[in-house]
């Protein structure tokens, strides 16, 4: 629930996704440094590997969440969050190649009703259209974030989930410092608060129980509950932003969510046996 709010500050933040993105990592990342120093962890890790490993989760975090607040700006909350949420079934597609396993039918079949939903909510085949263009980024987003949450699963795991998302909003912090604009440096008192409530308790929170989850559940299964995020979205984004959907959009969320739904108790079923 608090990972689909963020959606609606792409819209509320009078800046750019990047400079979102770098106010969103400072807060965050002090907030999860904090959050393992009052809990008596350690700030360091056990390898001298595992810091070029954070570098590189960090990098695909960074881009993923920039990216992530351009395909709304690009077009809505409703259609970016759509879009972003075919990550689920991304995730399955690569999955095999990280985990070992066998794709089945089942995965395939879900994989061809998100995109057919995707398809339905593009307007028309072209890059001049701003809802085509944010649907094209939030797709990029989504396998950005498929390969972070795989990677994460695969080779960082061994860690919490508040240290672990603490080095990547670090790296993220770093690595767009370079990019940022003076409107982030002369943003009014209400953009900071919202800025302070992004970092905390839309990002840090929710991002540190994720990462803690991903210890213990495949990021296939993980992937495929959080896909109920866009109705999150989607309701806050109506109530909130007045967004008015057209009814391809609810056809395609209804798509996604759809398939998320049924993957979700398929793969409860195949752990069961």
């Amino acid at each position: 629930m608090l990972l689909g709010a963020t959606a609606l500050f792409s819209k509320v933040i009078p800046l750019s996704a990047t400079d979102i993105t770098f106010g969103r990592s400072i807060v965050a990342c002090l907030a999860l440094f904090t959050l393992v120093k009052m809990s008596g962890g350690k700030l360091t890790l056990s390898r001298k590997k595992d810091y070029f490993i954070g570098i590189g989760l960090g990098l695909l975090m960074a881009a993923h969440w920039v990216s992530y607040f351009a395909a709304m700006q690009y077009s809505s909350v409703s259609v970016g969050m759509i879009a972003l949420f075919t990550f689920p079934v991304i995730t399955v597609l690569i999955e095999p190649f990280f985990e070992g396993i066998r794709l089945v039918w089942q995965d395939i079949l879900s994989a061809l009703v998100v995109f057919i939903g995707i398809f339905l909510i593009v307007p028309e085949i072209s890059l001049k259209n701003d809802v085509t263009l944010g649907i094209l980024v939030g797709v990029g987003s989504a396998i950005l974030y498929a390969f972070r949450n795989v990677c994460h699963r695969k080779y960082f795991s061994h860690y919490s989930g508040s240290l672990a998302m603490a080095y990547q909003t670090l790296v993220i912090f770093f690595c767009l410092s370079f990019f940022i604009g003076p409107d982030l440096f002369n943003a009014g008192a209400k953009t900071y608060i919202y800025l302070a409530l992004l970092g905390t308790f839309f990002t840090a929170v929710p991002h540190a129980l994720i990462a803690t989850s991903l210890q213990h559940l495949r990021a296939k299964t993980f992937s495929l509950v959080a896909c109920m995020q866009p109705l999150y979205g989607v309701i806050l984004a109506i109530i909130v932003l007045d967004e008015q959907p057209s009814w391809q959009t609810y056809l395609g969320g209804i798509l996604v969510i759809s398939a998320a739904v049924y993957e979700t108790i398929n793969t409860q079923k195949l752990h069961k046996k």
